[in-house]
C-alpha cells in the first residue's frame, strides 16, 4: 500500500555538526513569537527554511537554500538512504527513559480517498496554501511529517539498532528536553526489505497535516502539467515522513486540556453548574491537583477548574449520549473531546457545530496542567476543562471510520524538529544515481 524511498538527504556540512543543537528548530505550527525570534538570530537556524519570513516568504528561503547550498552549509549525501531517528525522552513524574524509533525517507503524497495514508485531523486551508507555496518555491523539505504504520513482528527495529550503533549525530536536548539522535541505512538489500514491509501497509498520519496537504496539493498541481508525460516516479511525487511503529509502547500521546477565555451567557459559577446538571454527574472535590487522577481511565470523565475553592470532576451520564447527533460515526462519538465539544461547547455554551467551535476566540488549547489552574486563577480565563489522553486504539478506530476527530485532540510527543535532515523533490532527484534500483 504505502510507497516509500530512500532520498539522498541533505545535512548541514561536517564543520557545523558539533552545533547541530542551535541549528535545530520547533515545527512551524508549535513555534511560539518568542522562540522565532530567538532562533531568526541564528542566520544558519532551519527557521529560515522552514518558516521564513518577510514580504515574500518562500522568495525569502529560497535565495537562502541556494546560498547555504553554494557556501556548503547544507550538503547532499552521495547515497540514498533511509536514515533512522532515535528520540530518547522523559515524561514528568516518571523516572523512565522512553526512546521512540523510527526512520526518515520519501512517502508517495496519496489523496485521503485511496486509503494508503490516512488523517485523524482536519485542516485549515490557509496553513495548507503556505505550505504549499513554500514547497513550490523551493522544492525541499526542512521537516519530516509524523506517520504511524503496525508491525506487531517488530520487523524493521533490529536494523534499526545496527544503524545506531554508528550515529551521524545528535542534539544534547532540543526545545522540548528530547534527545535527537540520527543514523543511515544504505545497504540496498535492507531498503528494498524496508520498502516490502511498508508495501503491505497503510499509513496513519500522527502529525504534519497540514504539510502532508501541502506536498499533495503540488504533486496534483504537477500532474496536471506533466499531462502524458507523467510516469508516477518524478521526484514531486514524495513527500519526506518519519514513520514509527505503533506497536511500540514508546509512543505516547499526551492530552490537551480545553481553557475557556470566556463563557458566553453564563452568569457564574452555579449558572454554568446548573447548565451542566442535565447532562453530568458532578462532584465537588477540594484539591485541583488530584483531578489528572481522578478523572484517569475514565470514559467521557474532565476535570472542573473554575478558580480557589472550585474544583469539580463531572462525567456525563451515559443515558444522555444518545443526543450526540452530529453527522460523524460512533467512533467518533465515543470520543471523551466529542463529548466535552458536543455538550459543553455546544448545548451548554451554544457554540454550535464543530466548525464554529474550530473558529471561536473563546477557547485555547493547553497541553500543560499547572498552567491551565495559573491562568484560571489569573483571571486570563473563565475555567479549565482537564481531560485524559487519546489512546493509539481510538487514533486507529477513527482513521479507519473515514472520520476526523475534534481540533486538537492528540499530541504526539515528542515532536519531530526541523533541520535534523532536509530533503529535495527537484526534478534532478528524479533521474539521480541510484534512483532505477528501488523503484517499486
Amino acid at each position: 500500500m504505502a510507497e516509500i524511498q530512500p532520498i539522498r538527504g541533505w545535512r548541514y556540512g561536517p564543520g557545523l555538526s558539533s552545533q547541530i543543537d542551535r541549528l535545530v528548530s520547533p515545527l512551524f505550527d508549535v513555534v511560539s513569537p518568542r522562540q522565532r525570534e530567538a532562533l531568526y538570530q541564528n542566520p544558519l537556524n532551519s527557521i529560515h527554511l522552514s518558516v521564513p519570513r518577510g514580504d515574500d516568504p518562500a522568495g525569502q528561503a529560497l535565495a537562502r537554500l541556494r546560498e547555504w547550498e553554494l557556501a556548503g552549509v547544507l550538503q547532499q549525501d552521495e547515497l540514498p538512504g533511509i536514515y533512522v531517528y532515535y528520540q530518547y525522552f522523559r515524561l514528568p513524574g516518571s523516572p523512565r527513559e522512553y526512546c521512540r524509533k523510527g526512520f526518515m525517507c520519501h512517502i508517495k503524497a496519496t489523496d485521503w480517498a485511496e486509503n494508503v495514508v490516512l488523517r485523524h485531523e482536519s485542516t485549515l486551508p490557509a496553513a495548507v496554501n503556505d505550505r504549499a507555496e513554500l514547497l513550490a518555491r523551493t522544492e525541499f523539505q526542512s521537516s519530516a511529517t509524523h506517520g504511524l504504520y503496525r508491525d506487531e513482528d517488530f520487523d524493521l527495529e533490529p536494523y534499526l539498532d545496527e544503524a545506531m550503533r554508528s550515529p551521524l549525530y545528535e542534539t544534547e536536548e532540543d526545545y522540548q528536553g528530547a534527545r535527537d539522535v540520527l543514523a543511515v541505512i544504505q545497504d540496498a538489500d535492507v531498503i528494498r526489505h524496508f520498502q516490502r514491509v511498508l508495501a503491505a501497509r497503510e499509513v496513519i498520519l500522527a502529525d504534519g497535516h497540514h504539510r502532508y496537504e501541502g506536498s499533495l496539493a503540488y504533486r496534483q498541481a504537477r500532474q496536471a502539467a506533466a499531462g502524458e508525460a507523467y510516469t508516477g516516479h518524478e521526484a514531486w511525487n514524495f513527500h519526506l515522513m518519519y514513520l514509527t511503529n505503533a506497536a511500540a509502547d514508546d509512543l505516547r500521546i499526551l492530552p490537551t486540556h480545553r481553557l475557556l477565555l470566556d463563557l458566553p451567557g453564563i452568569a457564574d459559577v452555579p449558572d454554568l453548574l446548573a447548565r451542566l446538571e442535565p447532562y453530568f454527574t458532578i462532584l465537588t472535590l477540594d484539591d485541583p491537583y488530584d483531578l489528572p487522577e481522578r478523572i484517569a481511565g475514565k470514559q467521557w470523565a474532565f476535570g472542573l477548574y473554575l478558580g480557589e475553592g472550585e474544583v469539580y470532576k463531572i462525567r456525563l451520564r451515559p443515558e444522555v449520549h444518545a443526543q450526540l447527533d452530529w453527522p460523524t460515526t460512533t467512533e467518533v462519538k465515543n470520543l471523551d473531546l466529542t463529548v466535552l465539544h458536543y455538550f459543553v461547547l455546544e448545548k451548554v455554551l451554544g457554540i454550535v457545530g464543530s466548525e464554529a467551535q474550530r473558529q471561536w476566540p473563546g477557547v485555547a488549547y493547553v497541553r500543560n496542567f499547572p498552567e491551565c489552574l495559573t491562568r484560571v486563577n489569573k483571571g486570563e480565563a473563565r475555567a479549565a476543562f482537564i481531560t485524559n489522553e487519546v489512546s493509539m486504539a481510538e487514533v486507529e478506530r477513527v482513521c479507519h471510520s473515514g472520520a476526523v476527530m475534534p481540533a486538537k485532540s492528540t499530541f504526539f510527543f515528542p515532536k519531530t524538529i526541523g533541520g535534523f535532515l532536509f530533503s529535495s523533490i527537484a526534478e534532478r532527484e528524479t533521474s539521480a544515481p541510484f534512483t532505477d534500483v528501488f523503484r517499486v
